[in-house]
């Protein structure tokens, strides 16, 4: 038997819906919980604030655009608890409706962090993930209103079942360099790149659990998107109709399904609900 400690990890969770996520699994999950953040002062002070409230919490920098920082932290996991059980994907950015910086670079970064970014750290990390291990990531009903504003053809190719993980790598760079040529709305995609790399996300959960099952069915991992619903936060601009804590809801109940647990897996869920999309 295992003397390993379990560990659940939190992305992005020096603020807003990551740290209220962080805060639930302190309360709630027999173990460690590791909240990261891309700035470790910050991450530090979240910390802080938990340890205030009573909690426990440890940190880990964690910046999810640089492979050395998240093989760091995946070196970390490994050599302090054999691995992780529960990681949560919430990094991400997010540009500002009336932000004046060109579309394309505004394509480019934020599928660089939401798209590229949490699909590298689910490279690293989902290898070491326990048996009956949780993995949720953070995507968005913007994603689908992503969807339902592409052309037939693009949806046709998202919705594929025998999609690969290089097809939609190809498509989420297609994107970009469409935006880089301004040609995006020609070639079918909407003019949100936040709804794009969510979109992205809801996806590359689908093939990564598909690809769970294929390999290590054995190990009952279960591996989901969820939409936190519109919430009040600083990527939000303070608009929104939940409070972070209620955004935490659906990404800790998937974060802690039970270990006999064989569904959701490879869904998009909002409200403890699979969505179809």
């Amino acid at each position: 038997m295992s003397s390993y400690t379990r560990v659940a990890l939190v992305t992005g969770a020096n603020k807003g819906i990551g740290f209220a996520i962080a805060r639930d699994l302190c309360r709630q999950f027999s173990g460690d919980v590791v909240l990261t953040s891309r700035d470790a002062a910050r991450g530090r002070a979240a910390v802080q604030q938990l340890q205030a409230e009573g909690l426990s919490p440890r940190f880990h920098q964690l910046d999810i655009d640089d492979l050395q920082s998240i093989r760091a932290l995946r070196d970390f996991l490994r050599k302090e608890y054999g691995g992780l059980n529960v990681l949560v994907n919430n990094a991400g950015i997010a540009f500002k409706i009336d932000d004046p910086t060109p579309f394309d670079i505004q394509a480019e970064m934020t599928l660089k962090t939401n798209f590229f970014g949490t699909r590298n750290v689910c490279i690293e990390l989902l290898p070491i993930i326990k048996p009956h291990g949780r993995v949720v990531n953070i995507s968005s009903l913007l994603g689908s209103k992503a969807l339902e504003n592409c052309s037939e053809d693009l949806q046709e190719k998202f919705r594929c079942e025998a999609l690969t993980e290089e097809d939609l790598v190809d498509l989420m760079k297609k994107f970009v360099e469409d935006a880089k040529n301004e040609v995006h709305e020609r070639e079918g995609w909407p003019s949100s790149a936040y709804g794009v790399s969510k979109l992205g996300v809801t996806v590359l959960s689908r093939i990564l659990a598909q690809r769970l099952d294929e390999k290590r069915k054995a190990d009952r991992i279960l591996l989901n998107a969820c939409c936190p619903g519109w919430v009040k936060t600083d990527m939000t601009g303070g608009q929104g109709f939940e409070t972070v804590e209620e955004g935490a809801v659906t990404p800790v109940y998937l974060a802690l399904l039970p270990p006999d647990a064989t569904e959701p897996q490879g869904q998009l869920v909002r409200d403890k609900v699979i969505q179809n999309w």
